[in-house]
């Protein structure tokens, strides 16, 4: 998976409460392979295309502006519901590095966190603060900087945000659950050696 040590970009403000998994990705699209070219059109796609496949002109991610968003700032409840991994392949696919919010669904936060995505934890008054600089200047970029874990926003620091140390290090090596396995190759294969050896031999 990617690394994450420093990045800016462009922030979507997403007001709904309770945004679930199935808002995220809805379940008919969990079949679709990763490597679907189409992949990044699925992520909230009953909230951004009608049933004729048009864009929904009141959603805000299909403002022009917002095409190359990595950074979502959301509300209340992020990525509650289901457990569907998929939902986090959805955001990582459009090109989302980080989701702010002041909860999440505990199963989600910790997909972001295996996948390369930087779930930020902010107080709600420092959210709804922070949609609200984003609705009014949209073309501000926000800074998340994992090494100091500082969130930005036109340059100046917004807040600071806590994060688990191991959760922490593993994003900015870039490690996830296979990348952390292949660190132990050698053990590993030289347990399966042994242990094979002491099967002929019985």
């Amino acid at each position: 998976m990617k690394s994450f040590k420093l990045h800016e970009g462009l922030a979507f403000p997403l007001d709904a409460i309770n945004v679930d998994t199935d808002q995220i990705l809805p379940a008919r699209f969990l079949q679709k392979r990763r490597s679907d070219p189409n992949y990044a059109t699925y992520l909230f796609h009953d909230l951004r295309f009608d049933k004729d496949g048009s864009e929904k002109i009141d959603f805000l991610l299909n403002d022009p502006i917002y095409k190359n968003a990595t950074i979502i700032v959301g509300n209340s409840n992020f990525g509650g519901g289901s457990s569907r991994e998929a939902a986090v392949f959805a955001l990582e696919a459009f090109g989302i590095r980080s989701v702010i919010a002041p909860n999440f669904g505990d199963i989600f936060f910790n997909n972001c966190l295996k996948n390369g995505i930087l779930p930020v934890v902010l107080p709600k008054t420092k959210t709804d603060q922070l949609r609200t600089l984003l609705h009014n200047n949209p073309e501000n970029n926000l800074t998340i900087d994992l090494v100091k874990q500082t969130l930005s926003y036109a340059g100046d620091i917004f807040d600071h945000f806590d994060i688990n140390p191991t959760a922490k290090h593993n994003l900015m090596m870039g490690l996830g659950q296979i990348g952390l396995t292949m660190k132990h190759s050698k053990v590993i294969d030289d347990f399966e050696l042994e242990y094979r050896a002491n099967i002929r031999a019985k």
